[in-house]
């Protein structure tokens, strides 16, 4: 049976994996726009821009926290020689 530790620590990784997912497709969404742009073709990077913001800054940030985090709980658990 998984402790609320376990419990936790999986839905914190599901979150961050989501989170990776998002931001990777908002960077394939941009090279698609500001290709489709120097073609001629609207492929919505005006849209973009406008979720830039509320959407895409925070999710980085998220993301490099989580990644950071994860680096010090590691190093923290590794030298007290919990499991």
């Amino acid at each position: 049976m998984l402790s609320i530790k376990d419990k936790l620590l999986n839905w914190l990784n599901l979150f961050l994996v989501a989170d990776v997912f998002l931001v990777s497709g908002g960077f394939a969404w941009l090279a698609l726009a500001v290709f489709g742009r120097s073609i001629g073709v609207p492929l919505g990077l005006d849209i973009w821009h406008k979720l830039w913001q509320p959407l895409f800054t925070p999710a980085i940030g998220i993301l490099m926290a989580g990644a950071i985090i994860s680096a010090i709980a590691s190093q923290i658990l590794k030298r007290l020689n919990v499991t």
